[in-house]
């Protein structure tokens, strides 16, 4: 491995464009909430929560997107770039395909599906509006999406980076325009607000296409687009299943976490919207520093460093640990004055600042379950995962919220303190799950049977190479 594919694979270079990427992902999360908050705390509550569902329906892409990216770092560690290039084409073709039913779905039935999800019956015109025209458009994200997990993977994480800035200004630009009215467009409201995500995500999949067609060491062309390989398809879908499946029990609960606070009040759900701002910002870090540690530990199990792929977790945690912690402390402090940008309205502020707390002990949690889960992804084991996924958050974050929160009247400081506990107990199993090194043990006696078997030259196939020199962080 020549010095120049090893820096590249260094945690430090893939993490900071994808907190960078984060951080505008933010910026334009933000910048959506408080320019919408110009319109009315109604028309926030109706963006979070239309942004949850499809979040939620965002999983259905993770089989084929999540699957493929580890097998292309993997691939690509293991030198074999042309499987890496093939299996970025088919989960660019299928994700396409998904998005587009997903599309048709969000466009034609809005209310029916806010008002299944329990949206308050005043919020459906709104909804009704987003949902049709943002979620129209959901087969952009599901292009775009793929496309920027094939091209991290390769270890370009700077070129999605870049195009996150474009998309970003281009957002907040067409957001000031439609809401107020001005750079010569008419003042649209919420409809110039969805219409503007459209017209942004667009521009950055044109973008993100031509990256990927220079991603690999040899060109994708339009005629590759007809490329099929059934038995790299399996390989895909043996990884991304059990991840969607895992994914879709941790973002249902998400769905019905939201329906409970739709239940409490619009002020509860406006004051939970806002309080996924400050908590996207305080995990920001934390969350590139675990998603450039996938890639990481791919690229090194494709590579056969094995014992680097497990002490690299272990570091990144702690790194990522103390930045969460900080970033926690600083929102606990400052978060109540934060929330007064975004709303004048009292009883939205005092139901947020009484969440801060709770958020400084829910952060260390998440990023001890992410760092570990995202190390077990990347070497494949994700069936375990997803087992967890299933009987922890059903049960935890998905039962006991309804519970703590409308049963017991404990309303968010219930549902919190469910949403602490299951990313809690996650990390612990994660963390005792990884220290097992099942997987890695696994893939070493493989290596050694193919190096005993036929040289040490063997051994290019699927998640296992050579024994190269080890990577520095």
């Amino acid at each position: 491995m020549n010095s120049q594919q090893k820096n590249k694979f260094t945690l430090w270079m893939l993490a900071w464009p994808i907190f960078i990427e984060l951080f505008l992902q933010f910026l334009l999360g933000a910048a959506d909430t408080l320019m919408v908050s110009r319109i009315s705390d109604d028309a926030v509550a109706v963006v979070g929560f239309s942004n949850q569902l499809f979040m939620a329906l965002q999983v259905l892409l993770v089989t084929v997107s999540s699957g493929a990216g580890i097998l292309i770092a993997q691939r690509i560690g293991a030198r074999n770039n042309e499987d890496a290039r093939t299996i970025a084409i088919i989960a660019v073709k299928v994700t396409g395909l998904i998005g587009l039913a997903i599309s048709i779905v969000l466009y034609a039935l809005p209310r029916p599906i806010a008002a299944m999800l329990q949206l308050p019956e005043g919020l459906l015109p709104l909804a009704e509006i987003y949902i049709s025209i943002v979620g129209g458009g959901m087969v952009l994200m599901a292009i775009m999406s793929t496309l920027s997990t094939a091209i991290r993977n390769t270890g370009n994480t700077k070129g999605p980076m870049y195009t996150a800035i474009g998309m970003n200004v281009i957002h907040v630009i067409l957001n000031y325009g439609f809401i107020f009215g001005e750079l010569g467009l008419p003042k649209w409201g919420l409809t110039g607000v969805a219409i503007s995500t459209v017209i942004s995500r667009l521009l950055a999949l044109l973008v993100l296409l031509f990256m990927f067609l220079h991603a690999f060491k040899r060109k994708i062309t339009l005629p590759d687009f007809r490329i099929f390989d059934s038995k790299l398809f399996k390989e895909v879908l043996k990884i991304g299943w059990p991840l969607a499946v895992g994914l879709s029990s941790w973002v249902i609960t998400q769905l019905l976490i939201f329906s409970y606070i739709a239940m409490l009040g619009e002020d509860e759900l406006a004051a939970r919207t806002y309080m996924n701002t400050l908590e996207s910002f305080c995990f920001m870090l934390g969350q590139s520093i675990a998603m450039a540690l996938q890639i990481q530990i791919a690229h090194m199990y494709g590579a056969g460093l094995f014992q680097k792929a497990y002490k690299n977790a272990f570091r990144a945690l702690w790194i990522a640990e103390a930045i969460v912690l900080l970033n926690a402390f600083v929102i606990f402090l400052f978060g109540g004055k934060v929330l007064g940008i975004f709303t004048n309205e009292p009883d939205i502020i005092a139901i947020g600042v009484s969440l801060l707390g709770m958020n400084l002990l829910l952060q260390p949690g998440k990023m001890l379950n992410m760092a570990f889960g995202n190390a077990l992804n990347a070497v494949g084991d994700t069936r375990f995962i997803m087992k967890i996924s299933i009987i922890v958050t059903s049960i935890v974050a998905g039962v006991l919220p309804y519970v703590t929160g409308i049963q017991l009247g404990w309303g968010l400081i219930g549902i919190y303190a469910c949403m602490i506990a299951d990313e809690y107990i996650r990390g612990i199993l994660v963390l005792v799950r990884w220290r097992g090194q099942k997987m890695l043990r696994k893939a070493e006696l493989r290596a050694e049977s193919r190096r005993s078997g036929a040289g040490a030259g063997a051994g290019a196939g699927a998640g296992v190479g050579p024994n190269q020199s080890a990577m520095e962080m």
